[in-house]
């Protein structure tokens, strides 16, 4: 990757480990399927002055608002309501790489690389490491919905990749209307009118200063980039990066909700950031070896467009 890309792939990594932070003080004033939908119907505006369409054929558009939007973010949220914390959200949302890659495997004939698997299992020790030392704190139950929400995340990186979209931002803004109604029909059905209309009756300037940047920062902005990495770089290349996250999402964590940041972590975190470079040292190759499958997917997507 470009230094510049690769730049453009911390920042995103950065802005959404903060976002766990804010989804944290965002539960503590809306349910998590409303603040969901309140997400979503904020960054849905942006369409109003970007306009036009997005040139990529419904289908895609419906499949990746479906499997990030509501899928994703709905098992993500509620997780994080009945007993993930903050910091190891982050952490367990991360095994969305090795879906992605699975999925592009099998879906877009990508053939991972010998230092992208190496980076890979570099980064799952960090992972595990973090992992097991923070044992007892998270409920079975927030464990498996946040697992979910990777498996979900890993589909949606696939579809983005196969919609191959020319403009990234039109894009994930069209994405942005899709989740609001399924998502506010989900809140009302089990989270109940009573308890959505007291959330909306009494939300205060935090609250809303959190629904605003999970919607523009989070959503807009950080998607945005993501779609944009994804139509320029194998899904195999870009999805290393979100390993970063939870360095970034137990640092904030640490910081902003006071959540321990011990030897252990750091150590964990050296070794996530070594497996991102590690994956970016993978040697070039022909296009006559390797690479053809998804480059043939990427212009297929772009000309279904």
């Amino acid at each position: 990757m470009r230094p510049l890309h690769v730049a453009v792939a911390v920042l995103v990594a950065a802005v959404w480990g903060l976002n766990f932070v804010v989804i944290e003080v965002g539960l503590e004033d809306f349910p998590p399927l409303l603040l969901s939908a309140l997400r979503y119907l904020l960054a849905s505006l942006p369409l109003l002055l970007i306009g036009g369409r997005s040139g990529i054929p419904w289908r895609w558009i419906v499949a990746v608002g479906g499997a990030i939007g509501v899928v994703k973010f709905s098992l993500l949220f509620v997780g994080m309501d009945v007993g993930m914390p903050a910091g190891l959200a982050s952490l367990v949302l991360q095994v969305q790489a090795f879906f992605t890659v699975g999925f592009a495997v099998v879906l877009l004939g990508e053939r991972p690389r010998v230092a992208q698997a190496a980076g890979l299992a570099l980064a799952t020790a960090g992972l595990a490491l973090v992992a097991s030392g923070l044992g007892g704190v998270a409920t079975p139950g927030g464990f498996a919905l946040v697992v979910g929400a990777a498996a979900a995340w890993g589909v949606g990186n696939v579809a983005i990749k196969r919609a191959a979209p020319a403009d990234p931002l039109r894009f994930m803004t069209w994405i942005c209307v899709i989740p609001p109604l399924p998502l506010l029909a989900l809140s009302l059905a089990f989270e109940g009118p009573a308890r959505v209309g007291d959330a909306l009756a009494g939300i205060d300037v935090g609250g809303a200063a959190a629904v605003a940047y999970i919607a523009f920062a989070a959503t807009t902005l950080g998607w945005g980039l993501w779609a944009y990495l994804l139509r320029q770089y194998s899904a195999g290349t870009v999805a290393p990066f979100s390993l970063l996250v939870p360095v970034f999402g137990l640092g904030f964590a640490a910081l902003l909700l006071g959540e321990p940041l011990t030897v252990r972590t750091v150590v964990a975190a050296v070794l996530v950031v070594s497996g991102v470079l590690l994956t970016q040292r993978a040697p070039r190759i022909s296009p006559e070896i390797a690479g053809i499958p998804a480059r043939r997917a990427l212009r297929d997507g772009a000309s279904a467009g």
